[in-house]
Formats: structure tokens, sequence, C-alpha cells
């Protein structure tokens, strides 16, 4: 498997191992389960009704905060319950219409990948981000854009450690509720000015595509603070949106890096004086990712499938509630593949090994 990336102002080829024996008969087993028990990939009838569910309770919050909310004690649940269903979209609708995974229909993936433009984010910077260079180079470092804090935070082995990592394990937790306001704020303007993702690059949305962009920040401002304002005084509405998106800043954050940045995951380099990765591609998806809550159904409702990142990353087009199902066959496959399958019995479980690695990873190199 070939894929291009641009580093500095060069390209060059990242190539994977080519022995996709494992890939194939997975691939084979999981198609065999849909055909033999007749369930849909996608166009599943329970995640039209889940995303009905999950739409009507956020704009439900949002007018209550707004319109109906006049103390802090009413203002405050209200928020944080608000910051819980803008993170429910993101996991459930979107993050699957972005993947192609919620419909054979190309117009309802994208209109449900847009419900992405609807808390705040770019869905067209979120697709270059998260679909393609997330997905490619999972757990690279100096690829991955999603394991880069900058110099705030070391999150790979490979990346340099600063005195102040030291305390990592502490001040990062909060600093994820910064996230997505820079998200919301600087960094989607900033990577469409630039057209890069880091150190890929990212074709600048052009024409339709960027009024799109443009209409779709308008609309969120819109409903964020100029409708608030309306209603409430200007310290009030900057106050609650602050805590409204720190809280899905931190829930978004956290379920993200219990898939890889947690003891178990692995962070491979490409090998010395090439560019090709040791392991194939699919393989490589598996050891840089961790389930967790696999037996739960509530946190898999709620989290969208995100505990099942391994299925995730090996099947992306298929939607999210098949996920429980497949898992076992994947688990089953990599047994006999000899291929490293990990997960975390519990949310809480990821939670502790998480923590434990922003320690390890912020320590001295003598105590790490």
């Amino acid at each position: 498997m070939t894929l291009r990336t641009t580093t500095g102002d060069s390209d060059r080829r990242l190539t994977f191992a080519r022995d996709n024996s494992f890939q194939l008969e997975l691939r084979r087993r999981v198609v065999e389960y849909f055909n033999d028990t007749g369930r849909r990939q996608r166009d599943c009838p329970e995640m039209y009704l889940k995303t009905a569910i999950i739409l009507t309770v956020f704009v439900s919050f949002y007018l209550l905060l707004v319109l109906v909310a006049t103390t802090w004690w009413q203002a405050l649940p209200l928020a944080i319950l608000l910051g819980l269903s803008m993170a429910a979209i993101g996991f459930n609708i979107e993050h699957d219409g972005s993947h192609q995974a919620y419909s054979k229909r190309a117009w309802i993936n994208r209109v449900m990948a847009m419900t992405m433009d609807l808390i705040g984010a770019s869905s067209y910077v979120w697709h270059w981000k998260h679909v393609v260079v997330h997905h490619t180079y999972t757990n690279l470092t100096g690829h991955d854009a999603d394991i880069e804090l900058g110099f705030l935070g070391r999150l790979t082995p490979h990346q340099k450690r600063l005195g102040f990592h030291r305390w990592q394990h502490f001040y990062l937790w909060p600093l994820y509720g910064v996230n997505v306001i820079k998200w919301h704020l600087y960094d989607d303007f900033r990577d469409v000015i630039l057209g890069r993702i880091g150190s890929h690059r990212m074709p600048r949305p052009k024409r339709w595509e960027l009024v799109s962009f443009i209409c779709a920040k308008a609309f969120f401002f819109a409903i964020a603070f100029a409708v608030p304002l309306l209603f409430h005084r200007i310290w009030v509405v900057f106050l609650f949106y602050v805590v409204t998106v720190s809280v899905a800043g931190v829930v978004v954050s956290v379920v993200f890096q219990l898939a890889h940045c947690v003891e178990e995951a692995e962070f491979p380099l490409p090998q010395k004086d090439s560019s090709s990765v040791a392991t194939p591609w699919a393989i490589h998806q598996t050891e840089t990712t961790v389930d967790f809550a696999r037996r739960s159904r509530v946190e898999s409702w709620l989290l969208g499938g995100l505990n099942f990142q391994i299925e995730h990353h090996l099947f992306p087009r298929v939607c999210h509630t098949n996920y429980p199902a497949i898992s076992k066959i994947v688990e089953q496959t990599c047994r006999e593949f000899n291929v490293k399958y990990r997960e975390h019995i519990s949310f809480r479980d990821g939670i502790a090994s998480h923590f434990r690695w922003l320690r390890r990873m912020g320590a001295p190199p003598a105590v790490a």
C-alpha cells in the first residue's frame, strides 16, 4: 500500500509492507458475516432513529439555555448537557457521515458530515485532518496530526521532551477543553489559509466548498453568539460558550486519546533511511489502536462505537452500530494471524492507562 505525504516542501512516498493476507482474510470474513446475517453495512434504521434523538436533544438544550434559563444554576447544567450533546453529534452522526459509513447515498453522507459545521468545526477541514491524514498515518510521529500537541504536550516517545512535561499528566486534562475553542476560532481558518494539516498539504476549498465553509462558520457564530446576545449580556454569553465548548472539548479529546495514546498502543516509525513501515497497513492499524468498554451497550451507544476503534480503523465505511458484532470476528482473526489485539475492559481502565502514558512520556529519560 503506497501513500503520499508531504514533509516541508518535498513529496515522498510512505509505504507499508505488502503482505496483505491478514487484511484479505479479515475482509472476507466480515463480508461473509453481512451476507449470512442480512445486516446492512450502511443505512441502518437504528442509526436514523439515533440521529433524530441526538439532534432533538441538542436543539432542546440549546433553546432551554438561550430562551428559558435566567439564573446561573439553571444555565450551568444546561450548558454542560449542551456540551455533551455536541460531543454526541460528533461521535455518532458526523463521524459516520464523514467516513461515508452512514449511507450508500453520497448526499446523505455529506449532510450528516456537515453536522460538524453545526457544532462549530469545519467538516471540510475535518475530512482532511481525520479521514485522510489520521486514518492513513495512525500514530506515526511527524505524520499523524492527531498526536501533535505542539510544545504543550508529549504524546509519543519520538517527540521532544521539555522540562515542564513532567506535569503534563495533570495540566493537559483541562487544556483538552480549550482544544475545541481553538478549533472554532483559529485552527480551521489557519488550515484553510495555509492549505496544510501539520506537515501535509491540504487543497484549499474553492468555489462552492469555500462558500460552504464561510456560510457554515457564519451560521455557527450566529447561533453561538449573535442569537444569545439578543437575550443575555455579553459576558454571560461568552462565559457559557466557554463552559459548553470546554465540556465538549474534554470529552471529545479524552475519548479519542483512549484509542491511541495509551500504554498498550504502539508508536512505530518508518525504517531508517527509507519511507517504509515494517508492517502491513491493516496490522499497523490494529497494533496502534486500542478498544475499550466493548461490553457496555450504554457507552457504545453514546460514543458512536468509538470504543471499537480497532474495528473502525479497519472498516471505516461500515456503520458503527455493526462494530460490536464484527469485533468478535476481528479479535478471532487477530489471534489466528498472531496480530496484537488490545482492549481495556472499561472506560475507567482506559483513562488510567492514558494518565500513566502521559506521566511516562513527561518523565525524565532515566525515570521513563
